[in-house]
């Protein structure tokens, strides 16, 4: 995405190079500009996965592995008024950092009993590790935790039943807007692009109507809960 291929180019620098134990770099090199005006982004890539075998060589109370994203982070605060940060699905040293530097979490899900029960027990195993580490001196304070529902599909009745189930047992925390499973959104990724870049006429427009709809409610749903969170709504 972003027209970047860290596996593919050893040249750039990546979000390990800023939180590495080794010589780490400043945040400011890793970053780099997007051809998306006013977006800029922090490379990941296969290397990060050093930082799990790292942190559990090397961790030390001075620099904590759940500090080492927030403090690079905070190093370039200043010049954005939003940092993403797309933690990997599995609950290690990455993600628990990740979840240590944010101030909201978005858990996507995507509808299905499979999905919903593995994500409960993924959850727990969460709160429990998150307590350690808050002891440990973390500050764990979210302005927002929610659950996106993603590849929801309105036609499909059981798929429907389970995002009601889900409304109903977790009520607010669930997210009003929904990401489709759309064709338009699969041809995107495969393109690795957005489906803001996809040109309507390749598509059938209806297909591609919906797939920005959604991808519109969910940006604006995520918008109000930032300005929400700065005091603004």
């Amino acid at each position: 995405m972003c027209g970047l291929q860290t596996e593919l180019d050893e040249s750039i620098d990546t979000v390990y190079d800023a939180i590495t134990y080794h010589d780490p770099i400043s945040m400011k090199e890793v970053i780099r500009e997007t051809y998306f005006p006013g977006l800029s982004i922090a490379p990941g890539g296969l290397m990060l996965s050093e930082f799990e075998a790292e942190s559990a060589k090397l961790n030390s109370k001075q620099h904590p592995f759940f500090a080492r994203l927030h403090d690079a982070i905070m190093s370039v605060e200043a010049d954005y008024d939003v940092v993403l940060i797309d933690s990997p699905p599995s609950l290690g040293f990455i993600t628990m950092g990740g979840m240590a530097a944010a101030t909201s979490v978005i858990v996507p899900l995507t509808p299905s009993m499979l999905d919903v029960a593995s994500t409960a027990q993924f959850l727990k195993m969460t709160s429990s590790y998150m307590e350690v580490i808050e002891r440990s001196g973390a500050k764990l304070v979210y302005d927002n935790y929610r659950l996106l529902v993603t590849r929801d599909e309105p036609v499909d009745t059981p798929s429907q039943t389970i995002v009601a189930f889900m409304r109903a047992l977790f009520q607010e925390r669930v997210m009003t807007a929904t990401s489709l499973k759309s064709t338009a959104i699969s041809d995107a990724a495969m393109l690795q692009q957005s489906i803001y870049e996809l040109n309507r006429s390749d598509l059938t427009r209806a297909t591609y109507d919906r797939a920005k709809a959604s991808m519109d409610a969910v940006g604006k749903e995520v918008e109000n809960m930032v300005l929400e969170a700065w005091g603004r709504i």
